[in-house]
This record gives C-alpha cells, structure tokens and sequence, in this order.
C-alpha cells in the first residue's frame, strides 16, 4: 500500500490540476443522475449525455418513467448498450422509487441498493453528487485502473478496492477524488498510452511509463 506522505502529495497535486473535478453526467435532480448512472454501466458519459435530454423530456421523473412503455424506454437507450437491462433497470427502479419512497430518491446506501440495477457505484456518485453525501468512494473502470497503477490498492474487485480507499483517504475528499481521478484517466493517464511526461503526479507514481 502507498505511504500516506506520498498519497497526501499526490492529492494536493490532483487538487491543484483539478480543483473542480465533478461527475461529468448531465442531470438536473438526483433522479436524472440516477437514471444516467444507470445507463453509464459499459458506456461512456458522452454517450450518455446524448441520450439523456431526449429520455428525460419524455420522461422528466420516477413516475413517468414508472408508467413507460418498456418498448419506448428500450428504443430511447439503445445506443447505451445492453439496453433491454437497462430499460428494465429504469422502469423498475422508478416504480420502487414511487411505491416505496414518495416519488423521491433515497439518501441512503441501503436503500438506494434496494433498487434494480444500482450497486455501490451507482448508489455513491448519486450520494456524492446528487446530495454531496460521502459514504464511500466511486469505483469505475478509470479509478479502478488508476488506484492501482498509483500504488493506492492491489485489489481487482470494486468492492475491495473502495474499502483500501476509504482507508487511506480523508473522509473530506472521498467525492471529490473520484472525480478527480476519472478526469486524469481521461486527459492524461490512458490506459493504452498513458501522457506520463505530462502528469503532475510523474515523481511520485510507482508504473510511471508502464
């Protein structure tokens, strides 16, 4: 496991080259963040944000999602990928949100985990960015590869590498350093070719040029 020296200076130099790293899913309430977190599952952001504005025009909120003809919501997310689950995932989720929960989406990890399709990923980036709520930290495809690649985890399952990284990290910034990460996986830290010359976080990195 990294050092914690060497994770506190990795961080200021992550805030200093992202200081207002935020989730990169458009949304305008915590529903929206939900349903496109939903759909984010092996596809990128982008693609989702052209999904997203003619989904929730149709369909601005749980109940409205909920009375969805299952065909429609197929058809609005095909280009998400795995659009059958997801359609499903929508429907039935928004059901339970209305049914169970008063037509607003729930503020905590068990509950939101009650709902189809939402797992602790899911269910934090809705707890940090919808309600700036910190019960743990985002693991995606870009923070599970970067964790490693800096020395944060030698875990491979999401689960475990979260729980390495609760553990290392200031409750403070567990929002935002996902984030963070995810931005730097994108702009500097690709998996195939990785700008190590240009990253601010070189001297420190244990597979810089790897």
């Amino acid at each position: 496991m990294i050092k914690r020296n060497n994770l506190a200076a990795m961080t200021t130099l992550l805030k200093q080259a992202y200081p207002k790293a935020h989730c990169s899913l458009v949304h305008r309430d915590p529903f929206q963040l939900l349903a496109a977190t939903i759909l984010s599952a092996q596809c990128t952001d982008e693609r989702v944000n052209r999904v997203t504005p003619a989904l929730f025009k149709k369909y601005p909120g749980p109940a409205e999602m909920a009375a969805a003809p299952i065909k429609d919501l197929e058809a609005l997310v095909r280009s998400t990928g795995f659009y059958r689950n997801k359609a499903l995932s929508l429907k039935e989720a928004s059901k339970a949100i209305v049914d169970g929960f008063g037509g607003r989406v729930p503020r905590a990890m068990e509950e939101l985990l009650t709902l189809r399709g939402v797992a602790r990923k899911t269910a934090n980036v809705v707890l940090g960015s919808a309600y700036g709520i910190a019960a743990g930290v985002v693991v995606d495809t870009h923070v599970k590869r970067l964790a490693l690649r800096m020395g944060l985890t030698r875990q491979t399952d999401p689960v475990k590498i979260e729980r390495d990284l609760m553990q290392v990290l200031p409750k403070k910034d567990w929002i935002w350093f996902a984030h963070a990460l995810v931005t730097h996986g994108r702009a500097v830290c690709a998996a195939r070719k990785p700008l190590c010359g240009s990253c601010p976080l070189n001297r420190l990195c244990p597979k810089k040029g790897l």
